[in-house]
Formats: C-alpha cells, sequence, structure tokens
C-alpha cells in the first residue's frame, strides 16, 4: 500500500513573503523538531514543532543587508545563514540571533551545503561549478570543483554524503557531478539529459546504494 503524507500544521510565516531556505534538526526531546526559515524580506525566524503538531516561534531577525538563500543548524544549535546576493556567510546565536561571526565569501552563493563535523562549507558560485570553504575560516576559498562556465547563471544545489567524503551537484548542462572532496577530482557524472538545469537534487543512501534524485 502507498504511503500517504499528511498535513499536521500550517501557519504563515511573517508577511506571507517568499521562503527561500528551510532547515531542521532533532532537539533533546525526541518529538521535537527545532526548523528555521529565512524569507525574501531579509528575515530568519527560528521555531519549534512540539508534540501537540503546532508550532512555536522561538525568535525571528530581520538581516540588515542579506537575503538568506542557505540556513543551517551548528552543532552546538547556532545557526548558520548564506546571503544571496552578497556572498556573506554569518553564524547566528540559537538564543536569541546575535551575530558571532560574519565571513565574505569570494563569490555569490546560489546555494550553500554544511558539513559540521569536517568544519566545512561548499557554495555554488554560480559561475564554474562549487567552492568549499571552512567555517572557522578567513572566507579564503579552501577548494574547487569544477562543472565549466556556464551558459547561464543560474542556482544550482550541492550537498554533502559518506560523511563529507563526497560532494554532489548539479549544472546547467544536463549532468549531476560527483566529486572527491579531498581532491575535487570528478568521481563520475549522471546523465540527467542532454542539455537544460539540473538545479534540485537530493542524495540518500539506502541498500547500500547510493542514490541520487
Amino acid at each position: 500500500q502507498q504511503e500517504k503524507f499528511q498535513e499536521i500544521c500550517a501557519r504563515r510565516l511573517g508577511s506571507g513573503f517568499e521562503i527561500t531556505c528551510l532547515s531542521w534538526c532533532s532537539t533533546s526531546s525526541e518529538s521535537n523538531l527545532r526548523i528555521v526559515v529565512g524569507t525574501r524580506d531579509k528575515m530568519v525566524q527560528v521555531l519549534t514543532l512540539n508534540t501537540s503538531s503546532q508550532l512555536q516561534s522561538i525568535f525571528a531577525v530581520r538581516l540588515e543587508n542579506m537575503v538568506p538563500k542557505s540556513v543551517a543548524f551548528a552543532d552546538n544549535r547556532s545557526i548558520y545563514v548564506f546571503g544571496l546576493y552578497d556572498g556573506n556567510f554569518m553564524k547566528l546565536k540559537d538564543e536569541d540571533s546575535d551575530v558571532v561571526q560574519e565571513i565574505s565569501c569570494k563569490s555569490v552563493i546560489g546555494h550553500a551545503a554544511v558539513y559540521s563535523k569536517q568544519g566545512i562549507f561548499i557554495v555554488d558560485n554560480e559561475t564554474d561549478g562549487f567552492t568549499l570553504y571552512r567555517l572557522e575560516g578567513d572566507g579564503e576559498p579552501v577548494r574547487m570543483f569544477a562543472t565549466g562556465l556556464p551558459s547561464m547563471s543560474v542556482p544550482k544545489q550541492v550537498a554533502f554524503r559518506e560523511e563529507g567524503k563526497v560532494v554532489v551537484g548539479g549544472s546547467d548542462h544536463g549532468l549531476v557531478y560527483i566529486f572527491d572532496q579531498k581532491t575535487g577530482q570528478t568521481l563520475e557524472t549522471l546523465h540527467h539529459a542532454d542539455t537544460g538545469l539540473v538545479q534540485t537534487i537530493s542524495v540518500s543512501i539506502k541498500t547500500g546504494r547510493k542514490e541520487c534524485h
């Protein structure tokens, strides 16, 4: 029998602007989820989904000059926020939204992914591929993952898998790229189409096989 999803909660956030990014993590309570949402009007909001399937706001903050493109929780429950247009990356306190760190990357950010265990993050640089940085670094790139010069500049998702050993990302020419994180070398390309955009990807582990969607 096919599984069906059931809506358990719906809520309009803020002024109802476009949601540009979202992330979640489990809390110390097994049934509670902590959710961070970024919206087009420069807002970042943290909420908890409680055991009664109700969303409770923890805090909401309007960023001065940043439209959040990607958000992620740190291991210490701080929040990482990546800017869409300015290439900025900041770390916010989970309790009160104070800025504890801010770094300017060397490119715009089409999408970002964090791997806290190794203290790294990677961004779609919207030019020739993906760029790796250190979370506690100075904004200097660590490594490049090249997909070639684009025919058009569009955001492309990127993700870490296999405990951070592998980087998976899209392209504007029909291919999904799989890279070795340590060397930047291309391990494999997956053919999605002869031409066209691969902007959205998702990677999972299932019965011993890597799956990209």
